[in-house]
């Protein structure tokens, strides 16, 4: 199919599993071009995630200045300089050196997404969930980082009764940040679900999916 399809079946799908609030959608860019993530801007899509510094800088040059980057991959310290001006968020916050060095560049508030392995893989990024809590009352001390939610990643699988229970973890977790009423964390949101999940994750409460395969193949 076409991109314009692609866009259409996955916007369709997205409609179609929403409980309550419509997820934003974050195409997932990483693999391709400048030419295709413009194409798919002229969707319509705005949100766009990349998990290299690079590859996100030549997306800035490229694209309308209108369109919003996620930073959705793993953030080596010494790369946050280079990205921080141009980030909407970033979705992979998961240590304290990591918080420190976005706090230093910030020239303002930086929406962050606190990472959690909620499926306990070993080969998963992120916190544990019993880490979560205590790792944000820490936060508090850098003013320019605003955690305005939580973000996971589902393990590859087809059994759906495991994948909710990933998404569920997430959510539960979030419903108890957000009641703590940190100024520093409003924890509203949840960045979870991906090109072979996704319907589950919104029916789970997704406020923000990130998708690639199926837009860009």
């Amino acid at each position: 199919m076409s991109i314009s399809d692609n866009v259409k079946q996955v916007q369709s799908i997205i409609s179609s599993h929403v409980q309550e609030v419509e997820p934003t959608l974050i195409a997932v860019t990483k693999s391709v071009g400048v030419d295709v993530a413009n194409a798919l801007y002229a969707e319509g899509i705005r949100d766009f995630g990349e998990n290299r510094p690079d590859a996100l800088l030549e997306k800035v040059e490229g694209m309308p200045k209108d369109a919003r980057f996620h930073f959705i991959g793993t953030l080596q310290t010494r790369k946050v300089r280079q990205i921080i001006d141009y980030v909407a968020a970033i979705h992979s916050l998961d240590r304290l050196s990591l918080a420190a060095e976005i706090d230093k560049r910030a020239n303002g508030t930086i929406d962050c997404f606190v990472q959690v392995n909620t499926s306990g893989e070993d080969s998963k990024h992120g916190l544990e969930i019993e880490e979560v809590v205590p790792f944000i009352e820490n936060c508090k001390q850098y003013p320019h980082i605003r955690i305005i939610g939580l973000m996971t990643m589902a393990p590859f699988t087809e059994e759906e009764s495991v994948l909710r229970e990933t998404f569920r973890r997430l959510r539960h977790l979030r419903d108890e940040v957000k009641a703590n009423a940190y100024d520093h964390a409003p924890c509203t949101e949840l960045s979870m679900g991906m090109s072979n999940d996704y319907p589950i994750a919104i029916e789970e409460g997704a406020s923000f999916v990130r998708i690639g395969t199926v837009l860009v193949q």
